[in-house]
């Protein structure tokens, strides 16, 4: 075999086996809405480990990077990953890209939202910020379903820490829309995947998600509106929720109580709660043998959200 074919053979495969973001897309066309403008100086910022970008510091410009599943496994469901990092930080390597390329291969379209940080010096209103990205994120989706062979009845949202605090709040705030949606698209995920999410801002809080999104002075009705098992109702879409119980960063009780609030409202949960494992493992609780995302494919399925072929 002559060796340059060999080579460009062994480029294929290895090109093959790492999936890539296939594209990297501005999430609002125009002007970002609430957006103002901050000092020069205020820009974003990447974080590097050995070499390459971990996470991300000072969004200001968010975007939805593509990950197109396996054209021979497509299936036609979608999911949204928000990474987490108290909402003062994005872990878009292990929270984000790591994800995304699991799901392609499992058959799954997957997009890493790099939502804005809050702050008050590029936003009018910072406790908004995130929310708007994440309802702007499903509207895109949703609008460009048939183009990136999706099914637009399965399309979930997933979210790491304050990424799933993100999640969480598009769960049930999707009918309070703070974006342009002239097309009238549902902004309502089909399903909700958290792992070890912050969900109150009132019980077993995460003090740092909290002072970051909605400030110390945050009024009761602040945090009693981003306290997300306060508003699960029967619309609430299914959920997967996964914590470990000797997490110090963001108390196991957060899970419990939005699996609870969900089993009152009779909305579909399953919720995997792990000895150990502490925060920020992202896949990979080395604690244990058992791998929670094999657990989330094992729910997909019986969900009926792996079934079928891409559009």
């Amino acid at each position: 075999m002559n060796k340059s074919w060999l080579l460009l053979l062994i480029m294929g495969i290895i090109g093959m086996n790492g999936v890539n973001a296939q594209e990297i897309m501005k999430l609002y066309p125009g002007k970002i809405p609430g957006a103002i403008a901050g000092p020069a100086t205020y820009k974003q910022k990447e974080t590097i480990i050995n070499g390459k970008v971990f996470g991300l510091s000072k969004v200001t410009d968010p975007s939805l990077s593509l990950y197109k599943a396996d054209p021979l496994k497509a299936n036609g469901a979608a999911v949204i990953i928000c990474p987490g990092g108290g909402y003062a930080f994005l872990a878009t390597d292990h929270e984000g890209e790591e994800v995304a390329r699991r799901f392609a291969a499992l058959g799954v379209t997957a997009l890493v939202l790099k939502y804005r940080l809050p702050s008050d010096t590029i936003m009018t209103d910072k406790s908004f910020g995130p929310l708007q990205d994440a309802q702007q994120a499903i509207y895109l989706v949703r609008k460009n379903a048939a183009a990136w062979n999706i099914n637009p009845a399965k399309i979930g949202i997933m979210g790491f820490s304050a990424g799933g605090h993100l999640a969480a709040s598009l769960a049930v705030h999707y009918g309070d829309s703070k974006i342009k949606n002239p097309e009238g698209l549902s902004l309502r995920p089909d399903f909700a995947i958290l792992i070890y999410p912050v969900i109150s801002f009132t019980a077993s809080a995460h003090t740092g998600s909290v002072k970051n999104l909605i400030g110390e002075k945050a009024t009761q009705l602040q945090k009693e509106y981003f306290s997300n098992e306060l508003h699960v109702n029967a619309q609430t879409p299914v959920t997967f929720l996964v914590h470990a119980n000797d997490d110090d960063t963001v108390p196991v009780e957060n899970t419990i109580l939005f699996n609870q609030a969900l089993t009152k409202n009779k909305v579909p949960v399953e919720t995997h709660l792990y000895q150990a494992g502490g925060h920020g493992y992202g896949m990979h609780n080395k604690t244990t043998s058992d791998d929670w995302f094999q657990r989330l494919q094992e729910w997909m399925t019986g969900n009926h959200l792996l079934e079928g072929k891409a559009n």
